[in-house]
């Protein structure tokens, strides 16, 4: 696949229902012109997320289709799980990859949030590059309140949805649409039950309450039963996943945990692994063109 490539990487609220997942993972698989590279499921968080490329037109059509689907089969009265969200397809992120700009995938994204509206009557926010308000660039200050508290968010004048109705779809409740960066979602789970833990070492990772640059992070209960610090990383660029995973390791042990394990949820650069490679083995002068796989892709 070559060409004008856009990556859309939709978060919808089931993760443990694999006969759900794979119906709305079908509505892609179905569409013309995009390519499935990735779903991955998470039980105790109840959400899944799904990885596609393909032409900016493509893409679009797959999220709406996906949208459509998804709708269809989740109902978020029913809905329980540790990570926040706010309806049935939480989020919907466009990244721009090759031949294709931030502006584009703007645009693309303010269109597909059109075409959902206009086929479901569910309400949209838009956020990251394509937010029409300071208040809405960043997801965790959309979702705050999450699908339960959508009636009274919408409610507040300064919480009136971008495209829609000032209430929530009865079932689907909202969709977040947005255009990014490439994001790293980054998991750790420490080698303890309490989820205050992870909560204070997520407190002194994420940027909101004064630790790293670009890093959201919280605190949940993962489906091992250990606590786990959830990570997105923003900008690999100012703060590479090395820093995040020192960082977390040094806050834990100020509570008498370690961590046991990580995990990333969907896709990385290889640039970042890369990176992570560096720090560790201390590697000096090594080049991306030193890696077989990558010499043969390119």
């Amino acid at each position: 696949m070559q060409g004008r490539l856009v990556e859309c990487v939709p978060n919808i609220s089931e993760g443990r229902r694999p006969e759900v997942i794979e119906s709305v993972v079908a509505a892609v698989r179905d569409t013309a012109g995009v390519r499935l590279l990735n779903v991955q499921s998470d039980e105790s968080h109840n959400c899944s997320v799904i990885t596609f490329v393909g032409d900016p037109n493509a893409c679009g059509q797959a999220a709406v289709a996906l949208a459509l689907r998804a709708v269809e089969v989740i109902d978020m009265r029913q809905h329980k799980g540790e990570h926040p969200r706010l309806g049935a397809v939480d989020v919907i992120p466009f990244v721009p990859i090759s031949g294709t700009t931030m502006e584009e995938c703007v645009a693309l994204a303010r269109r597909v949030g059109q075409e959902i509206w206009a086929a479901l009557g569910l309400p949209v926010y838009f956020y990251a590059e394509a937010a029409a308000s300071p208040s809405r660039v960043r997801l965790p200050d959309i979702r705050k309140g999450e699908f339960e508290g959508l009636p009274e968010k919408m409610a507040q004048p300064e919480w009136v949805p971008d495209i829609g109705e000032r209430r929530p779809h009865e079932t689907a409740g909202a969709v977040v649409v947005g255009a990014r960066r490439l994001l790293v979602a980054y998991n750790i789970n420490l080698n303890t039950t309490d989820v205050t833990v992870a909560r204070a070492v997520a407190r002194a990772v994420r940027e909101s309450s004064g630790g790293l640059t670009n890093v959201q992070a919280m605190g949940v209960v993962a489906a091992s039963g250990w606590a786990q610090v959830s990570i997105n990383l923003l900008d690999l660029g100012r703060t590479p996943i090395a820093r995040v995973f020192d960082l977390v390791r040094v806050e834990a042990e100020r509570y008498g945990a370690s961590v046991a394990e990580s995990e990333i949820v969907g896709l990385v650069p290889l640039d970042a692994i890369l990176d992570v490679a560096r720090a560790y083995l201390r590697l000096r002068a090594f080049e991306r063109t030193q890696v077989l796989e990558a010499l043969l892709m390119e």
